[in-house]
Order: C-alpha cells, then structure tokens, then sequence
C-alpha cells in the first residue's frame, strides 16, 4: 500500500502576494490602534503615578504592587480567555474584552486609597488577559509562519507608538488639566480620557472583524482559497516538526514550552521595567515639567519603532528567529547598563534608555515567532495563552521590585543591574531553543 503523504500546493504567488497586501492592510491598521489603547492603558498608571501618588498619599511601593497586581488577574485569566476566544470567536471576545477594561480602566478615576487602587488594577487585568495572545492566536489564522515575523512587529509597534503619542498627550493631560477642572485632578482625566476610547473601539471590533478567511467578504474566492492553502501547508510544517503534541495536557507537559514562558518573562522584566517607571528616571535627573517628561520619554518609544520594524522584516527575510530575540535582549542589557552607572548624565542616560527600550520590545514583538512556528493549531490557543502568563508574572515582579528598591535606596540603580541579568539569562536560553523548531 503506498502511504506516501502528499504535501498541500504551495499557490500561485501573485494571488497569494495580492491576498497577504490586502489583509494586512484590512487587519493590522484596525488591530493597531486597538492595541494601541490596550498599551496605553496597561501603562498610564506610569505618568499618573506623578500626581496620583502624592494625592493619595501612596508610596512607591504601593505604587509598584498595584502596578504590579494587575498582573496577578492578568495571568489567573490568560489562558481561560484563550480558550474562550478559541470556542466563540475572536470577534465577539475581543469586543467583549475591549468594552469590560476599557470601562474599568476609566473607573480608575476612583481610585482614593490603596485597596481601590488594588482591586481596579485586579480586574482590569482579568479583562484584558486574553486580548494580546488572542492577537496572536488570530494572527496564525491568517498568516502563516513566514509572514509573521513582519506582521507582529508592525502589530506590536503600538507598544512604542503608544508610548511615542501617550508620553507627550499624559504629561499635557496633567498639566492641562492640574487645575482641577469639573472637581476632578489631572491624574483623574488622565484615565478618563484614555479608557473611554477603548470602550468605543470594542463597539467598532464587532461590526469590523472577521473570524477567519471564509468570513472576509473582502477576499475574492481566489484570495480565500489561496490563503487557506497556504495555511494548511504552514499548518502540516508545524506538526511535523512540533514536539508539544495537539491537546493542551501535552502542551502543559512540554518543556520548550516552559522555556519559553521563562524567556518571555525575562524580556518582560525589562519591558515592564520601563514602561513603569520611565517617566519617574526621567523625572529624577531634575525634570519637574510633567510636558518635558512626556515629551522625553518618547524619545526611546520613537527609536524602538522604527527598529522594531527592520527587525522583523529582517528575521522574514533571513528566516532566522532566534538572534532576532537574544540580540535585542543584549541590546537592552547594554542599555540599562549605561542608564545605572552613568545617572547623574541625562544624556547617557536617555541614550541608555532608548537602547533598553529598541533591544526589550523588538525581542518581545520576535519572541512570538518562536511558540507560533511550531505550535500546532489545535494546541495553539492553550499554548500561546499558557506562555504568555508565565511571562506576565513579570509584570507584578518588575514594577514592585523596582518600586521597593526605589524606596529601601532612593535610587533605582540597583533595580536596573538586576534586570539587566534577567535579560542576560533570557538571552542564554534563546539559544537553547532547537534552530529547527522556529526558523522558518
């Protein structure tokens, strides 16, 4: 009997080429102003912690553990979220998950002590959980592994982008609005303003996403059977060199699995790390306009966008995934370095801080080339949700590490030797991930 398996038709490239331009133009704008307003308000607890802090009487370390506890809901919610999208749809879930944090992130305006502040920052953890590996997840059904490395880092540049527009836009807030206007604070607006946007959008994900290609009435029927063609090539690839099986239970039982959840959570030590408390170094070396610190801080966002982008379009190019990670994360090692042991130098160290920032989040928009060239669909939306709540165990971590050591030295010095360690081991372990698994 001949069991020869004859491999899916690669499809024709000009109707594949013109398919992949018009679903990343169709899909990517629209998901990266969504995930820009995820971004800003994950972080915008960072600018009003200039205001809020002394207002409330809160201290840093408060700060950094209710910085920190939305990523205890974050991480208890990941993958059930997932698994949700997973069943009903992304449409529907991430219209459901945009409208319940957005909502909450504005009701931050309450906040008035410090069990307030813990438990809106728990919840809006919980509602937020799955956007970002659904994200991922929704990207594997429309692109495959060749493509995405491009794709997430056009996705994932809202990170600096949001930090580029929302660091200048926080500090005018607070500024503008200092004076108290309505019997509300500037930090108060603050999470107004940015929280309702996302309530508006989630509306908008309903009417504008498609769950898959079949759906996309903006496809022709070439397209449609072009794309999925291509997927169900990129799908046998991955379960001929995946080792994590198709059930989540064999997921739970792998162990490059777990090295990458380990991976994920040391790029995301750093991340968080600056994403907290960058306004606040900046503020310390003498800066007390909260315009000129927002306007300084953009500075490192607008460096990483730009290289975020040349990053994955190299890693596509080259087909090669794992020195797209490790040296990014060396990158940012080398600069926290330099933002610690010159921080009396604000220009060495906005210099030191914009290279933590391009090495910390181009390594995080390339890790997810990692766990999505071999995961196979089946095992995907466990998968994916399972990684990326082992590496947002980091963002209770970092913001409280940081936030204590500021108070036990006055300093956040020895916090950035200390991340820049974690980058390190991070960056040793990329490379242990098998060459074969991922670099497609």
């Amino acid at each position: 009997m001949n069991t020869t398996t004859t491999a899916t038709p690669w499809p024709a490239a000009s109707v594949l080429d013109g398919a992949y331009k018009k679903a990343s133009w169709h899909l990517i704008p629209f998901i990266f102003i969504c995930y820009f307003f995820n971004y800003l308000d994950r972080v915008n607890v960072g600018f009003a912690k200039l205001e809020m802090l002394d207002a409330l009487h809160l201290s840093n370390t408060v700060y950094g553990l209710g910085a920190g506890i939305f990523f205890i809901g974050y991480v208890l919610s990941g993958v059930p979220s997932n698994l949700i999208l997973h069943k009903i749809g992304a449409r529907r879930w991430i219209a459901t998950m945009m409208v319940a944090w957005g909502g909450l992130s504005a009701c931050m305006l309450f906040v008035h002590d410090p069990a307030s502040f813990y438990v809106l920052r728990f919840f809006t953890g919980v509602a937020e959980a799955g956007f970002f590996p659904g994200m991922v997840l929704y990207f594997t059904h429309w692109f495959p592994a060749q493509k995405r490395g491009q794709v997430m880092a056009l996705f994932m540049s809202a990170i600096p982008i949001s930090g580029l527009v929302g660091g200048p836009l926080s500090g005018w807030m607070l500024q503008h609005f200092s004076a108290g206007q309505a019997g509300m604070a500037g930090w108060q607006w603050l999470f107004l303003l940015q929280g309702l946007p996302t309530v508006v959008l989630g509306v908008a994900v309903y009417f504008y996403l498609n769950d898959g290609i079949a759906q996309a009435k903006w496809l022709s029927a070439d397209e449609k059977a072009a794309m999925q063609a291509a997927l169900a090539g990129d799908e046998q690839q991955r379960q001929a060199n995946s080792d994590a099986g198709q059930t989540f239970s064999s997921v739970v039982r792998n162990g490059n699995v777990w090295m990458l959840g380990v991976i994920y959570f040391c790029i995301q030590m750093g991340v968080y790390a600056i994403n907290f408390w960058l306004p606040s170094i900046i503020k310390s070396l003498g800066y007390q306009s909260a315009v000129t610190v927002g306007w300084l801080s953009a500075i490192p966002y607008l460096c990483a966008a730009f290289f975020m982008v040349w990053a994955g379009r190299s890693a596509d190019q080259r087909r090669e995934r794992r020195l797209h990670v490790s040296l990014p994360m060396l990158m940012g090692l080398t600069g926290l370095m330099m933002a610690a042991n010159f921080s009396s130098n604000p220009v060495i160290v906005i210099a030191g801080l914009s290279m933590a920032t391009m090495g910390a989040l181009a390594a995080l928009a390339m890790f997810w080339s990692l766990p999505a060239a071999f995961l196979g669909s089946a095992a995907a939306a466990g998968g994916l949700a399972l990684i990326n709540s082992l590496g947002q165990i980091a963002g209770f971590v970092s913001p409280f590490l940081v936030g204590w050591i500021k108070d036990a030295t006055q300093s956040t010095d020895t916090a950035l030797y200390i991340l820049s360690s974690v980058l390190l081991l991070g960056a040793i372990l990329v490379l242990r991930v098998p060459a074969k698994l991922v670099n497609r």
